[in-house]
């Protein structure tokens, strides 16, 4: 009944509720993305505790990750299909329990599966879903609205980490999760601020399903008026309802999106093992540990600069076409100071790393969701942003281990660093190479498109079809389709 009464908008307001659902994704990464990057500096004490290597210890933290990437498509599937707001609150239930049973752990193994499988689970649900909100509220202001929602990671790490030290000293390390486990309740909160947004591209009425016949014709009428995630999908024949849930996933096949998905395989490897252990790192070179929880403070507000400005920057006139080689820019730029990272062994000369990586993590971390809007469009961002956030899953779970072996191996850090920028420095050069690379192709369209009677014959031969369109734009794409109606009512 309440999606009934749901107004419907022509296109995404750019402002009203939509900066409360702003508000609500920065309480979200601060809960998440934030408790996440302090979770390294229990690093030390659980090592110390149970008695551990470096690769082992590092599990926690690669399990909290790789559980809340690998199960953002569930949190996606909860929001489509039932409720955004239902899947953060469950969320932050399972978060904040994860966290609680954490305190009383006796070994890794029951850090593991609390603080990382049900800690991470419970993030998952409220991450991706909080995201895509955003973009569904924001069009021409979408970089800053990015930009300002994910600087909670920035906030909430420059407040947290020195906040999680104190904790630590004062309650040890069981107390500490014990009060982090209260704190992520209020993602319950901002779960109930994410108000349902209908918009007119959301209700589409499925016409390619109507000309395959899948319903009869006296339900056809009824069919045209319902949404394709309806709840009333579920009365469709079950050939409609696989073709539609199809329909949500199709993007998977798009040249750009795969191009983006296996760029991010490798900066998720890249980045990750710097939050895990530029705190110890700091340590082994003569830090004290209150300066290196001060870098990782450090490294979180410099990372809310990074968010904000981009995001406005990018917003631009002049930089808005150009925000895929933002993103790429600000990749290489965070690869080439961990290459630099292994020199740098005082206090001082650390400040500047954390000044120059935390600037453009928060930079292309702001622009993840908008190149992925740009590249599959809004009405797919949120299934879009699951599989993303999926694919950061794996290099999450093995690049902080792997870190760790090295580390263990050599004796140093200076390898896991190395490692850690070629793979980010890798990411951007493909994202550079493949635009590149789709620039000379578009050289031949012309000749392609110049012959409307081939483009349209094209177009009509499903087996040939989707190996052509995908050199073309998007433009051209909706170009034949409406070409091709036209065609088929004479």
């Amino acid at each position: 009944m309440a999606s009934s009464r749901r107004a419907r908008h022509a296109g995404p307001p750019d402002g009203g509720w939509g900066w409360m659902i702003v508000a609500g994704c920065f309480l979200v990464t601060i809960c998440t993305r934030a408790v996440t990057r302090c979770i390294s500096i229990f690093f030390v004490e659980f090592q110390a505790y149970f008695g551990q290597d470096y690769a082992r210890t590092a599990w926690i933290h690669s399990i909290v990750d790789c559980a809340t990437m690998l199960c953002a498509p569930l949190g996606s599937l909860i929001s489509n299909h039932v409720s955004c707001q239902v899947g953060i609150m469950l969320g932050g239930l399972l978060a904040s329990t994860g966290l609680i049973l954490s305190s009383f752990a006796t070994s890794l193994e029951h850090l593991y599966l609390s603080l990382g499988v049900l800690t991470g689970l419970g993030f998952a649900l409220c991450y991706s879903p909080a995201i895509a909100m955003v973009g569904k509220y924001f069009n021409k202001r979408k970089a800053l609205a990015y930009g300002i929602a994910m600087s909670g990671s920035g906030i909430g790490t420059f407040i947290l980490a020195p906040v999680v030290q104190l904790l630590i000293e004062q309650f040890s390390w069981r107390g500490a999760l014990l009060i982090l486990g209260g704190f992520v309740l209020n993602l319950c909160v901002c779960g109930a601020l994410m108000r349902p947004i209908s918009l007119k591209e959301d209700c589409k009425t499925a016409p390619e399903v109507l000309e395959q016949n899948y319903v009869p014709e006296t339900e056809k009428q009824d069919l045209k008026r319902m949404s394709i995630r309806s709840p009333l999908i579920k009365l469709w024949p079950h050939e409609c309802l696989c073709y539609c849930s199809w329909k949500e996933y199709d993007f998977l096949l798009m040249p750009g999106f795969m191009v983006l998905a296996v760029s991010i395989l490798f900066m998720a490897y890249g980045c990750s093992p710097l939050f895990v252990y530029l705190v110890p790192y700091a340590l082994s070179v003569g830090v004290s540990h209150h300066q290196a929880a001060f870098l990782m403070s450090i490294l979180g507000v410099i990372d809310i600069i990074g968010n904000i400005t981009f995001g406005w920057l990018t917003d631009r006139r002049c930089l808005k076409k150009h925000r895929y080689f933002c993103y790429l820019f600000a990749v290489g730029m965070d690869g080439l100071s961990c290459l630099f990272l292994p020199v740098l062994q005082s206090f001082p000369l650390l400040v500047p790393f954390s000044f120059t990586f935390g600037y453009f993590d928060g930079a292309y971390v702001t622009l993840i969701p908008v190149v992925t809007a740009d590249a599959v469009g809004t009405p797919l961002l949120s299934s879009a942003l699951g599989v993303v956030y999926f694919l950061h899953a794996i290099p999450y779970l093995v690049s902080p281990p792997v870190a760790g072996w090295l580390v263990d191996t050599t004796g140093s850090y200076t390898a896991s660093f190395l490692l850690c920028g070629f793979s980010m420095i890798f990411s951007s050069a493909l994202l550079c190479f493949a635009r590149l690379a789709k620039k000379i192709k578009r050289t031949h369209l012309p000749s392609l498109t110049g012959n409307t009677a081939l483009k349209q014959h094209i177009w009509t031969n499903g087996a040939i079809a989707y190996s052509i369109t995908a050199e073309l734009d998007q433009r051209d794409v909706e170009f034949l389709a409406v070409d091709t109606n036209s065609f088929s009512k004479r």
